[in-house]
């Protein structure tokens, strides 16, 4: 069984940053993709990035790249999502994922932590 707890989201301005945290818990957590996808309020749910198990390859959504990086520390489990020049189109709902490419979706979720970006 893995957790997930997410954590690091906020209030930012337009142009703003945010640093988001996912801390993973259970077993064969180091040798899984991890990922981010978000939800706005009223609409579907959308992927942001993901993460290989090496830390090596990232993909990142069309609507996102170029402004987040997404990373991961296996020794403490956790993986990262830096957003930077924040918009108000950025504003959801985010939540930490194993296996994001997972064609039938992803194997776990996080409760997601809410991220909002004043016009």
């Amino acid at each position: 069984q893995v957790h997930l707890v997410e954590s690091g989201g906020g209030l930012v301005q337009t142009g703003g940053s945010l640093r988001l945290s996912c801390v993973a818990s259970g077993r064969t957590v180091s040798t899984s993709s991890m990922g981010w996808f978000r939800q706005a309020q009223g609409k579907r749910r959308e992927f942001v990035a993901s993460i290989s198990r090496t830390g090596q390859n990232t993909l990142l959504g069309d609507a996102v790249g170029g402004r987040f990086t997404i990373s991961r520390d296996s020794a403490k489990n956790t993986v990262y999502l830096q957003m930077n020049n924040l918009g108000p189109s950025d504003t959801a709902v985010y939540f930490c994922v194993t296996n994001p490419h997972n064609p039938s979706g992803p194997d776990y979720w996080g409760q997601g932590t809410q991220v909002t970006v004043s016009s």
